[in-house]
This record gives C-alpha cells, structure tokens and sequence, in this order.
C-alpha cells in the first residue's frame, strides 16, 4: 500500500489547553449545574422517606387532593413516519453538506478541529450573518447599541443566546424563522455589570432579551438567507409574555400563586433550549434550567416541598441574577409555586402573530432540552424528549387525539390541542451483554457493539397516574419524582432527541457525565458504558415493528464520543482512522438524504465546537465529518439543514473564562474592536 492510500488519521490537535465549557458559561447557563451533586438521588434512602410522607399525608387527608380516574386506553398503531412542513430541530429538507451526487450526499471536505475566533466552513462554501442580537425583529425597532441599551429597545431586538432554530415555509424561497434566546450573560452584555448590584434596567433588559424571536426570512439570490421587517409576522416573545397553560394540569393547586389564582396564565418563558417543527407548523420549545432564575428555596420550610425543590436544583439563596429584588415573583419565599410554572413544553403559533403562547403539562416538568415529533401511521402524534440533567432520563408522550393533515384552520386548530391528552411514558433500556464486559472502560462488548432492548413505562394518561403514592397533577408537576419511582435508566445528559423521518428511528445526543461511576454514584451501564464520560454519545433506538406509539423497542449506540485514536471511542464499527473527532454532541438534526447532524457544546478535546454529518445507514454509517466550527468560545446550537443552506446558532461566542464587556476576548461577527455578538449564521455553496 502506497503512503497515498494509507487511512488518514485526522488532525486531533489535543494539547491546546482550552476545551471545555468555560465557568462563566457554567455560571450564566445552567447555574453551575454539574459544581453541584446531580440531583437524581432516588437509590438513596432520602428519597424513600420523602415519598413515603407524600404517601402519609394523602392518607391523613383522606386522598382530598386525588384528581378523579378517567376512562382508560392507549394509542397502539403501527407508526410510520410523516412529511413535516417546516425545518428545524431536525426535520429539514435535506441538504447533506451541499448537492452531492449519488452516496451519502456528503461530498464536502472536512473542517479541521481549530480554535479560530471564526466560523470556518468546508472549501466551495459561503457563510453570512442573518440576524445577530439586538438587531431589528419588528418594525420602528431602534439599532443596535451596545453602549445604549434599553428593556423597550430589546424587546423589539433579536435577542440574547439564541439556541434552537426552526424554518416554517411561507411560500417559495421564503420563510419564518424563530429563534429560541435560552438565556444571557449579564457580565458580557454590560460594561463595569456587578453581579451583586445589578440594576433595575440591566434585569429588565435581560427579561427582553430572552425567549423567542419570530423573523420573515427570504433567501438570497447569491444564496444565504435576508431578514424582512414583516409587520405582520415578527415579533418577540419575551420573559413577560402572557402564555396559556393547557393540558390536565392547567388550574393546579401546584400552579397557582398571588397573581395568577387560577394557575393558568403565566408571564414568559426562560432558559428556552432546543425545539422542533411540528407538521401543522407550530413550534415547540423547551424550558430548561429554570431552576437557576429562582431565589430562596431555602427559605421554604415544608419538608415535601423543599425535597420537591431539591430534585429540580432549586436550592439556596440568593440568585445570580438578582431578578428577585426587582420581581418578587422570583422570591419562592414569597411566591412559592412560581417555581412550578416553568420546566414545560410551550407550543408557539407563528402563522398567526395574535394566538398566545401556550404550556403543555401533559408532557411533564422537567428540563427540557426540547421536544420533537412524528406522526404515526394510525394518525396519533409521539413526542420525543430528553431531561438534561446528569442522571436523568429519556420520556415520549403519545397523543390520544388523531393528526388531521392539511392547512386549513379547523385542521391546525384541531392539531394544536392534540398535545394537551394522551399518555406519557419514560424509557427503561436494558442491555444484552454479559455485565463483567461493561467495565467502564468504553470497550466494546463481544458481540461487537452497545446494544439491548427497552420499555417505554407509562406515568401517566390525562387524569390516571400509574404511578404509586402520586396523584395525576403531582405525576404532571413533579415528573422526576414521580419517575424515580418507577426505575427507568438513568442517562449521561439526554439533550436533543428527535425521530428520523427517514427511517423512523430516534435519535438522543447524550452529552456527557463525568460524575458515572464516582463514588455514591452510578456506574457504567450499557446505555452509558463509560464511566467518567466526558465526551458524551449518541443513542439510536427503534421502536418495536416500527411502532411509535408502542410500548417496546430495540437500542444502540451510534457513537461513542471523542478522540477516533482513543480506544474507549467507537463510530458504528467505522474506521475510526477516517473519522473527524467529535466531543460533548447537544443537538440533532437530519438532512432529506436520511444523514444525521450533531451539533457540540462543550468540546472537550481543547478545540472549538462544530457541526458534524454522519450516515447512519449503509457502508458509510458512522463516517463522522465535520461541517464547520463556531468562534472561540461559542457554541453551535439549532442546526437547520436543507438542500440549499445549513443554519447555525452561534451562541455565546467569546465566552471564555476572564472574558467580560470590559475585557471581550472576541470580536465575532463584526471583527476589530466589536463586542462578541451571538447569531444565527448561513452556509451554503458557492454558485458558479
């Protein structure tokens, strides 16, 4: 063999010390999620006592809280994939890295891992900026200035941290694209900012700026995508937004508080993360860390409540941000149940600018990474979702009520309510090599790869909890409890999990979990075989006869995460001398070939993030390729792929540790002396 056609081992460039989440991003995202012990204890004898005195205190209140047993039934069709009308969170029009011939269609050349305060895209491609913060969403909205900000300006202005990306059509070579804005980063986005004396202002700005964004979008004819200030569909959606709690929860005794008695209508939603399309062109979006945004739970005394509290990371004092000094809704002191009304699934109409918002509690509280769905070939729509928590668990909901295609307005306003009754269920995997071959280590069993069988057990339908010792609202309001006690798998950070409308299979980005297998804590399972997991993995499960709405399936994992000349890594069975090196994989997304993206966050092999294509079917599956890399310090967020261009959230660029608006260690997008400013950013190929 030639030295010509030797495999290539692809440049790995490990020794750079950056990698990593930086401890700001830690600080400002998740509240230093992963500085605190996970929040899953439910091995533990604590969480038998707290649930044997909710079991207690029913008894004594002779069950006054129990909500009354409806009639029963599930959903169980033979399920096949159904075309969606939008793009995002996965469900594209495929572009498979540009217009390749025959194959995979992932004909680029990869990126090589960089840390360039840049995006750098494959040879032949072309990038451009659609819409940074605080540029103009709806018409009047002033420019953007970093030295003049207001709340009333940013509320008319892109916002902050965009995430999740999705394309709803419009019509030919047109249409509207949300953006999720999952949280800010006060020390980045205000000169001389004090975390322990922000003003009224700086928090007001900071409620604007997150959310969503709602933008009219139209491709370019030299390619990318333009935004148009449509007085008719922009428009922004931010942390005082009315929204509409729907679903068997809705009114809750758990939901209710001082300003809102009824514990239906709750002002905004917060730490908005990943999100899908749905095929009647709504979309759906998850509240994550909510927790952080909540301020002295150590001020609430009843023990139930307080453990309650513990499970969602809900502790302390003081918040970061201090929102509680300006909004005492903020304070669980004083508004306890305030808490309770994030941690959902809200549902936003694009195509009509007036509807409200809504929060579906018939798909559980817990942290969303987000929501996907797929529609069965008995009609009933299955919903796929992650708790992105170390530890915690994979859940899908299957509605009662049928999917009615077509864009009339009976149609979508029947569609819109289907998420509002049904059954939701969380994953139990159990895998089918013998224990002594899971050792930690990440190497791969006898029979050749990670793999087993599962059960997706059922929590809850409409007013019936199967759960023991809790009521329906209690199974609704506090799922991860009430999940715990049922013994599903616990998962190294389930973030983006989505369907493939290709194969019909179902994707998880696993993100990492350096705390498997310390002491106290779980150690390797099949599902998670490597202990100390510090470069996540992607799970594949297919559903049993390819029925979405069953209650059986069949698991493998794709990918184990990280540096291809590592032995605990594994791509499919691929040559791992052939495979770009990929770390921490966040969000999932498919192009028409069937090929599946991952975005990172977090890199974890001292090199930026980036976007990566991978076949899952065929002689090429499990050939990772990576698209491109973000600038230094961000993260690649909501990929969009379709035939013609590739969308990326940027997120949080520059935020690097001793990084601040004082001191910017990035000046991306607008270079030389520029604040860093998150955005949404096209790539397509250059047209001859």
């Amino acid at each position: 063999m030639s030295s010509a056609d030797k495999p290539r081992l692809l440049p790995l460039l490990t020794t750079n010390p950056k990698g990593g989440r930086s401890s700001i991003t830690c600080l400002y995202r998740c509240g230093n999620a992963c500085a605190h012990d996970a929040p899953n204890t439910s091995d533990n004898t604590y969480f038998a006592d707290v649930v044997a005195d909710v079991v207690n205190r029913r008894k004594m209140l002779k069950a006054g809280a129990v909500i009354a047993v409806a009639g029963a039934g599930m959903a169980t069709a033979a399920g096949t994939a159904a075309a969606t009308p939008g793009h995002g969170g996965g469900h594209g029009g495929g572009h498979g890295g540009g217009h390749g011939h025959g194959g995979t269609g992932l004909d680029f050349e990869p990126v090589a891992p960089n840390d360039l305060d840049a995006l750098v895209v494959p040879k032949g491609y072309e990038q451009g900026v659609v819409i940074r913060w605080g540029d103009p969403v709806v018409p009047g909205a002033p420019r953007f200035d970093f030295e003049k900000q207001t709340a009333a300006a940013q509320a008319r202005q892109f916002g902050y941290n965009n995430d999740f990306c999705g394309l709803v059509p419009l019509g030919r070579d047109r249409y509207l694209m949300v953006s999720n804005h999952e949280y800010t980063t006060e020390s980045a986005m205000f000169h001389g900012y004090d975390p322990e004396n922000p003003t009224r202002e700086q928090a007001e700005i900071a409620w604007a700026a997150h959310g969503l964004s709602v933008v009219v979008v139209e491709e370019g004819r030299r390619g990318g995508l333009e935004v148009k200030l449509d007085r008719h569909y922009n428009r922004r959606i931010t942390m005082t937004t009315p929204f509409e709690v729907s679903g068997p929860a809705a009114g809750s005794k758990y939901l209710k508080t001082k300003a809102d008695p009824t514990g239906r209508r709750v002002l905004g939603t917060q730490n908005n993360c990943a999100g899908g399309v749905t095929p009647w062109g709504t979309i759906l979006s998850g509240e994550e860390n909510f927790n952080q945004y909540f301020a002295n739970a150590d001020g609430v005394t009843d023990p139930v409540a307080k453990a309650r509290n513990t499970r969602y990371g809900v502790t302390g004092g003081a918040s970061q941000r201090k929102w509680e000094r300006f909004d005492e809704r903020f304070d669980l002191a004083k508004n306890p149940n305030e808490v309770n009304r994030f941690g959902w699934v809200v549902e936003i109409d694009p195509l009509d600018p007036h509807s409200t918002p809504v929060k579906h509690t018939a798909l559980g509280r817990f942290k969303h990474e987000g929501a996907n769905v797929i529609v069965a070939k008995s009609g009933h729509v299955v919903a796929y979702m992650g708790d992105d928590e170390r530890f915690d668990y994979l859940y899908k909901f299957v509605t009662d009520g049928k999917y009615k295609p077509g864009n009339s307005r009976y149609a979508r306003e029947h569609n819109k309510k289907l998420l509002d009754s049904g059954t939701l269920y969380v994953a139990k995997l159990t895998g089918d090599s013998p224990a002594a071959e899971i050792d930690g280590s990440g190497a791969v069993p006898s029979d050749g790869e990670f793999d087993g069988s599962g059960e997706w057990i059922p929590l809850v339908r409409n007013d019936k909890s199967f759960v023991p010792g809790f009521t329906a609202e209690e199974v609704y309001v506090f799922t991860r409890l009430a999940a715990d006690v049922v013994g599903p798998t616990k998962m190294d950070r389930p973030e983006d999990v989505e369907p493939s409308l290709k194969n019909g299979r179902i994707y998880a980005a696993l993100t990492n979990n350096t705390d498997r297998g310390k002491a106290g804590k779980e150690g390797a399972t099949e599902p998670n075989p490597r202990v100390a997991n510090k470069h996540g993995h992607v799970l594949e499960l297919a559903e049993r006869r390819g029925d979405h709405t069953g209650t059986r399936f069949s698991w493998k994992l794709l990918l184990l995460c990280g540096d291809p000349a590592s032995p605990d890594t594994y791509f499919a069975g691929y040559d791992k001398s052939q495979v770009s090196p990929i770390s921490c994989p966040d969000n999932v997304a498919f192009d028409s070939k069937g090929n599946l993206w991952i975005s990172t966050d977090g890199n974890a092999l001292s090199h930026n993030d980036g976007l990566f294509a991978v076949p899952v079917e065929g002689r090429e599956r499990g050939h990772v390729k990576q698209f491109l890399t973000v600038p230094d310090g961000a993260e690649t967020c909501g990929p969009v792929v379709t035939d013609d261009f590739v969308l990326v959230s940027v997120q949080h660029p520059g935020e690097l540790d001793g990084a601040s608006a004082d001191t910017p260690l990035s000046h991306w997008p607008d270079g030389g002396t520029s604040q860093p400013r998150p955005s949404v950013v096209a790539v397509w190929k250059k047209r001859r």
